[in-house]
């Protein structure tokens, strides 16, 4: 007789060997019926439902990039308006300026010829304001720093309704 059948051999390595395959074959089966499983829960359209969803986002984007052009357009001639006012403005603001100085050389004119269109301009004594034009008791009075009440009361002969440009108003100062 052989040397290995004589002895006793206590080895359980073959058997645990045959139960891993066992083991193995199940769970490679239980594998199988998930995989086919999953495979019917997959819907039978997502070829066609990616391809909507691709073509939303090209549509997508491509309006984006339709929005910003036309931005970026809108940020360019909204510019240029901006550059061709501009000079407009400076050369209304130069009118303006020039209309001011004429008025207040006018005026000045207005005062050199006096109340009655004399020669010498009015000049104001202590305690005296010459009225100018547009001038009312409440102007006179912010001007002075006198209350309307002392300058009514040195004035007791002037209409404050009718001043007159380069009428001499008393402000009671001395």
């Amino acid at each position: 007789m052989d040397t290995i059948s004589r002895e006793s051999n206590t080895s359980y390595l073959p058997i645990a060997g045959v139960l891993v395959g066992v083991v193995a074959l199940i769970l490679g089966a239980v594998a199988l019926v998930k995989v086919s499983s999953l495979s019917k829960r997959v819907p039978e359209d997502l070829t066609e439902q990616l391809q909507k969803l691709d073509s939303s986002a090209q549509s997508a984007m491509a309006s984006a990039d339709k929005a910003n052009k036309g931005i970026d357009s809108l940020q360019r001639s909204t510019q240029a308006a901006f550059d061709s006012i501009g000079p407009e403005i400076v050369k209304i603001k130069d009118t303006v300026t020039k209309l001011e100085e004429a008025a207040k050389a006018r005026e000045v004119a207005r005062a050199a010829k006096g109340p009655k269109g004399g020669g010498a301009a009015a000049v104001a004594g202590p305690g005296e304001y010459i009225v100018k034009q547009g001038d009312t008791g409440t102007k006179i009075v912010k001007a002075t720093g006198v209350s309307l009440e002392a300058l009514e009361a040195a004035n007791p002969g002037i209409d404050w309704r009718r001043l007159h440009v380069g009428q001499t108003v008393k402000t009671g100062g001395k």
